[in-house]
């Protein structure tokens, strides 16, 4: 499973993940700093990627558009990029299990 982080979350988080989310990046990395919700919407769309966001704009696309892609939305507070990459490991399991064994297309972790 391979993530694309939001704009809000920190790059410097891409190669912590790597061994547990291989291939994941985040939107600046990919030339998409800036860019508008619906485009990073379709690039997470056709390029396999969980679309990973703290911004309830996402919540709203994707109940608009539905998936793919699927969107692990963060709800974690004001925590630093610490506490999002530990959420982000230690949470893997249930994250895959929710968007590949329930079909879930919209997953919420919080504190």
């Amino acid at each position: 499973m391979r993530l694309l982080l939001d704009e809000n979350l920190s790059r410097r988080l891409v190669p912590f993940l790597q061994d547990a989310y291989p291939g994941s990046t985040q939107v600046a990395l990919v030339g998409l700093e800036q860019a508008s919700d619906a485009t990073l919407w379709e690039y997470a769309r056709d390029h396999g990627y969980v679309l990973v966001s703290q911004d309830a704009d996402f919540q709203d696309l994707s109940l608009a558009r539905g998936a793919p892609p699927p969107l692990l939305w963060l709800r974690l507070g004001s925590v630093g990029k610490t506490s999002v990459l530990q959420a982000l490991i230690a949470r893997r399991t249930l994250i895959e299990n929710a968007l590949l064994n329930e079909g879930k297309t919209i997953v919420e972790l919080l504190p």
